[in-house]
């Protein structure tokens, strides 16, 4: 009896691991626009400030329905202010984050109304605006 019930604990513990990586992979696939560009975000890692600028930069891509790149990724707009070398750690950066995102793991929905359409991805790094210094009239110290 006892040697029945470890048998059958053992086979739901079996069950439960084969169906919880499947579950997961379910909630991780990508199913809509936000989702995809979501994920862009999450894999996109700028070079560090003492490589280069912080810039703002575009790129073009297109997917296939497997959810791999399809032709070649072009970069459309640079921040003007950028050097060459800001230009080359940027291009660089976004191109390392396209290749930890693919194959981008579309739901079969999302992969039939993607392919072949262009994705326009823009990566942001600019520094924050400095804080302004605030005048507290409180602290001042009154005159009499």
């Amino acid at each position: 009896m006892a040697r029945r019930r470890n048998q059958l604990v053992w086979l739901v513990a079996a069950l439960l691991l084969v169906s919880l990586p499947r579950a997961q992979a379910e909630e991780q696939r990508v199913n809509t626009i936000r989702e995809a560009f979501a994920r862009f975000w999450s894999c996109w890692k700028p070079p560090p400030l003492s490589r280069a600028n912080p810039i703002d930069i575009t790129v073009i891509v297109s997917f296939n329905r497997a959810g791999e790149i399809l032709g070649r990724p072009r970069i459309t707009y640079e921040s003007e202010q950028a050097t060459d070398n800001d230009r080359l750690q940027y291009r660089i950066a976004v191109m390392e984050a396209l290749q930890r995102c693919t194959p981008m793991p579309f739901t079969d929905s999302m992969a039939g109304a993607v392919a072949g359409r262009p994705f326009a991805v823009q990566f942001h790094n600019r520094k924050p605006p400095p804080q302004p210094i605030e005048k507290r009239a409180w602290l001042t110290p009154k005159i009499l």
